[in-house]
């Protein structure tokens, strides 16, 4: 491949990842996407609450919640008791999630309550321009029958800001900014003076969401709402849906920053966006698995099930009915099995042929805090995907699936780094040790460098975006062929060739 063409095929992944960012300010709108692309190719959805018709050589997904995903292409040579060979990632990020009662007026301002999801840096979230998204639970009335759904939303203009104290009125600010999430971290909704005005102009029967309203009938339906949630924020959420405030039973939102995720840097080289971690790797993954797939002789001569994974809430622990903690791992794995033979034990010989690759992104070293690196692993920018290793099993890498990942990487010329955390600094951990011993199945941890993580905006380096994509790629066509040539807890202790031709 020449030099423009290996170009134009980064900027090509770069491009796709930019759009996928810019698209999922959620891990609703993430799972949205992602079901966008898989039926786009071929894959069918199906669903958790009905039996599974499943046939070797086609393509599936099912959602839960739908903010967690699983997209699995079953091998043409597949046969009940092969293994699966998945790329597990999780749509959430560390965010400002607004509670079930968000009305506040303090000192003539109208403020959103919000609680804290995950171990954000709460301090970055402060003069951001910021709007809301997420989904709402409506109602809806056709021919006398009401049914109920959900829809996801997203206000694209900023309509709300969280203002940091001037320095004149606290000079304790030059020693560190302190943030008391609960007194401080309340974004600004709108005065309360404008707010009045402006429900008056509707009252009166102004259009909103283009339906001419009356304006005792909405005072009616609008009391039980207004008393939670101010009566601006529910008027342009159901304006952007296209329904009343009335119609708005419930929802799930959260505050976003409204500023687009781009390729920056001097020399083009760097991605500035939010939700880096994780919905970059969720992105390299998909992508991964959909090229993988796609052809017509991609799965000819595959033996095993192709898997990728998002999995929502592993910023707060991964125990939900949609995290990776819950069954549905698990589950996806023995109904798959149990589709093509009845016989139960071939689900754990299928686990036991199984690998999990663990993908979350991972820290580079900062040039401003270098001491805060141990001296002989410090991940680049530009080096690719990163090996996390923990002897406490904070990370679920061993010798043997590391060096998978490593061989595949060597085979197709692609670098790769490891990362151990300082002995005297606490380790983060992935759903790579939850999946491992929930499931029994085999795991590396792996990761795209980044710096800034959990900010609210963070960098990573456009080159390991392609080669995270490429490396996964890689993964999916290699492992059948590689697998059987390792030789771990068998009788037999001859050497095994282990080198991929």
């Amino acid at each position: 491949m020449g030099k423009k063409e290996a170009h134009s095929e980064v900027s090509s992944v770069v491009s796709d990842l930019i759009n996928f960012l810019n698209v999922s300010p959620t891990a609703f709108h993430a799972v949205d996407e992602a079901k966008k692309w898989l039926r786009s190719v071929g894959y069918e959805q199906v669903l958790e609450r009905e039996d599974w018709k499943l046939e070797a050589g086609k393509r599936y997904f099912f959602t839960r919640n739908h903010s967690t995903i699983i997209a699995f292409a079953i091998g043409k040579k597949y046969v009940a008791g092969n293994g699966f060979h998945i790329v597990g990632a999780h749509t959430d990020s560390p965010c400002l999630k607004l509670k079930p009662v968000t009305k506040v007026t303090k000192g003539g301002y109208l403020e959103v309550g919000v609680q804290t999801y995950g171990g954000g840096l709460w301090h970055t979230w402060f003069d951001r321009d910021l709007t809301v998204a997420g989904r709402v639970m409506i109602r809806e009335e056709k021919d006398g029958s009401v049914s109920y759904s959900h829809r996801l939303v997203r206000l694209e203009e900023p309509i709300m800001r969280i203002p940091t104290l001037a320095i004149h009125l606290d000079s304790s600010v030059s020693d560190g900014f302190k943030v008391n999430t609960q007194a401080h971290l309340l974004p600004v909704l709108a005065t309360l003076v404008k707010a009045e005005l402006n429900k008056v102009v509707a009252e009166d029967g102004a259009v909103e969401s283009g339906v001419q309203t009356d304006a005792k009938k909405t005072n009616q339906r609008a009391t039980t709402h207004n008393s939670k949630h101010h009566s601006v924020l529910l008027q342009l959420l159901a304006s952007q849906i296209g329904c009343t405030p009335d119609d708005i039973c419930d929802f799930e939102l959260q505050a976003c920053d409204t500023q687009p995720s781009i390729v920056a840097g001097a020399t083009k080289e760097f991605i500035f966006s939010g939700r880096l971690d994780n919905l970059c790797m969720s992105f390299c993954s998909l992508k991964a698995l959909i090229d993988a797939t796609s052809s017509e002789s991609s799965l000819e001569e595959e033996t095993g099930v192709r898997m990728v994974a998002l999995f929502d809430h592993e910023e707060v622990g991964s125990n939900s009915a949609q995290g990776a903690g819950s069954p549905a791992m698990l589950n996806a794995l023995s109904r798959i099995t149990s589709s093509f033979a009845s016989d139960s034990k071939l689900l754990e010989k299928a686990i036991q042929r199984s690998f999990l690759v663990s993908a979350d992104m991972a820290h580079a070293l900062h040039p401003n805090y270098m001491d805060k690196h141990e001296d002989n692993h410090q991940p680049k920018l530009h080096g690719g995907l990163v090996i996390k290793h923990n002897a406490n099993q904070r990370y679920a890498t061993n010798a043997v699936t590391s060096f998978i990942f490593r061989e595949i990487a060597t085979k197709h010329n692609l670098p790769v780094q490891d990362f151990v955390v300082r002995n005297d600094m606490g380790c983060g951990s992935t759903i790579g040790p939850i999946l491992a011993s929930g499931v029994g199945i085999r795991t590396v941890d792996v990761g795209a460098p980044q710096l800034s993580m959990h900010s609210i905006r963070e960098m990573c380096a456009a080159d390991d975006v392609k080669h995270s994509y490429e490396h996964f790629k890689a993964y999916f066509h290699e492992f059948s062929h590689l697998d059987p040539r390792i030789a771990v807890d068998f009788d037999d202790e001859s050497e095994v060739d282990i080198n991929v031709e």
